[in-house]
């Protein structure tokens, strides 16, 4: 008897140790796989051994809660069927060759934290339903041939810390939702075709470090409120067509000190005065 219940013992716990991820996680996975032709991945999946054992995908409690492909030569476009990986909490596909646009359905991954899809060749809009991912911490777009506008509902994205949307085609204003998100550090947002204002409600983003602006279209006077920005480190807004005063201490913080483009598109510094009061006094 006591055999038999060791054996038993033996085959519960060999069974808990090769149970997989559900078919419908499997099959999404698989799904990746073919649409980005896998057999030619730098590290390939063998489909017939468990789901724990493929290359960048890590299991916890029979779920699939990363998936880290970055840099393995998936050349194709994201499936819809991405959206079935609902326990998801990272998903970095950066530097591939994917291309198409982002599937909307990726918004039905709300336990995600980490999204980098940065450096591809995905084209299209940003899908507004990116901003129901509430649990994103870091969202990475950048050097990819995106268009349209930063979706308006960006700011529900409360706990978001890193937004890199550079090095592509995005177009519009900054949404006002944007200036809530006070868990923000890092916003680059350069070399795009962003125009309008940079509001003075900048000043909300209390916890941010970095901040690019640099390479746009954006016009109007740079707000002094920047200078509230206590924990800001590093900025550039530069070569976009700001005019005005500013003061030395935002200059100082410019890595390319203010300097923009006039209407003929040459390089012109902006005008720095001692201090804020001196740069609001000049503007009278």
């Amino acid at each position: 008897m006591k055999n038999i219940t060791t054996l038993l013992l033996t085959i519960v716990f060999s069974f808990s140790m090769v149970a997989n991820v559900s078919q419908v996680e499997k099959d999404a996975l698989v799904k990746l796989y073919e649409s980005t032709n896998g057999k030619q991945w730098n590290s390939k999946w063998d489909l017939s051994t468990p789901v724990s054992e493929w290359y960048g995908v890590r299991v916890q409690d029979d779920k699939v809660i990363s998936l880290n492909l970055s840099n393995n030569n998936l050349v194709g476009q994201i499936p819809v069927e991405i959206s079935n990986l609902i326990n998801l909490k990272v998903l970095d596909l950066h530097k591939n060759q994917l291309a198409g646009v982002i599937p909307s359905s990726i918004g039905q991954l709300t336990q995600m934290k980490v999204l980098d899809l940065s450096f591809n060749k995905l084209a299209g809009a940003i899908p507004s339903s990116i901003c129901e991912m509430i649990n994103l911490t870091d969202l990475q777009l950048y050097m990819n041939a995106l268009t349209g506008e930063i979706p308006g509902e960006i700011g529900s994205l409360k706990n978001l810390e890193i937004l890199s949307l550079f090095n592509n085609e995005l177009q519009g204003n900054i949404p006002n939702s944007l200036y809530a998100m006070t868990a923000m550090k890092t916003l680059l947002l350069n070399s795009n075709k962003l125009v309008g204002t940079l509001s003075p409600d900048v000043k909300k983003l209390v916890a941010l470090e970095n901040f690019s602006l640099f390479d746009n279209e954006m016009n109007g006077s740079v707000p002094f409120e920047l200078e509230k920005l206590n924990n800001l480190k590093e900025m550039n807004i530069s070569y976009n067509k700001f005019r005005g005063f500013v003061s030395k201490d935002l200059a100082i913080l410019d890595t390319l000190n203010m300097t923009m483009l006039n209407d003929e598109g040459i390089a012109v510094l902006l005008n720095v005065k001692a201090d804020r009061s001196t740069a609001i006094a000049s503007e009278d």
